[in-house]
């Protein structure tokens, strides 16, 4: 049976994202406790101010073991850590031939490192029925020119998600997979998002992009479902199939 996250606590790494704050307001709507955690400490307390007084902010750098350590430490000083979502992301896009190491060791450290060191550091004070969400992303189910370096972390992520799920039960871990998501994130990202938002929705079988409240309702389905482990939840409207 599914239970309320009222008076829970939900630690969201990668916080000043549009899909973290956009979860971060449902929960505090169901009466959660939250903290986001971000590698610019001054970025993530103005996204947590902005989200509301009661969320609290701390500094986390998931390429820097001694700041998720440290991040941890923090943490545990203030009492039980039911959840914890890592939104983070870094973009390593482009040909193959062209792919920078650092830009590739930036990605994985977001996706994939960073989440096992998480693991590392927060999974031994999850409490009893809480549990690890990693973001995962369409990338790896629908790999295009370029995006080698997304397939690759995404794809990792899920099988990253079913492992833990193994090893760390009964703490329950698993992945979401967003597809395309109205978020600034697409500002920079491609020349124009709303011609790409047009091409996704006339091809994808939901007929329409995503908003960050799709992804914010499949998250809190998967912290709320005490059956579901190892798992990776695709919100993506059927693209993958498109």
């Amino acid at each position: 049976m599914a239970y309320s996250l009222k008076d829970k606590h939900v630690l969201i790494v990668g916080g000043s994202s549009d899909i973290a704050a956009a979860l971060a307001t449902d929960l505090l709507r169901e009466g959660a406790r939250v903290t986001l955690a971000g590698r610019d400490i001054d970025k993530t307390a103005v996204a947590a101010k902005a989200i509301g007084d009661a969320v609290r902010p701390v500094a986390l750098d998931l390429s820097d073991e001694g700041s998720i350590q440290a991040a941890a430490d923090q943490l545990r000083a203030v009492g039980a850590l039911d959840h914890l979502v890592s939104v983070a992301t870094e973009r390593a896009g482009g040909p193959v031939v062209s792919v920078e190491r650092r830009a590739l060791l930036a990605a994985f450290d977001a996706k994939v490192l960073g989440p096992i060191l998480l693991a590392k550091h927060f999974a031994p004070m999850i409490a009893e029925e809480g549990s690890l969400l990693f973001f995962s992303g369409l990338g790896a189910w629908r790999p295009s020119s370029g995006g080698v370096a997304m397939a690759a972390t995404n794809g990792s992520v899920s099988t990253l998600a079913s492992a833990l799920a193994v090893e760390l039960a009964p703490t329950r871990v698993n992945a979401i997979s967003p597809g395309v998501i109205t978020t600034s994130a697409w500002d920079t990202a491609v020349p124009d998002k709303h011609e790409l938002f047009q091409r996704v929705a006339a091809s994808a079988p939901a007929r329409r992009v995503g908003e960050p409240s799709d992804v914010s309702a499949a998250a809190r389905a998967l912290l709320t479902n005490p059956f579901i482990t190892g798992e990776t939840l695709h919100v993506d409207g059927g693209a993958r199939w498109a």
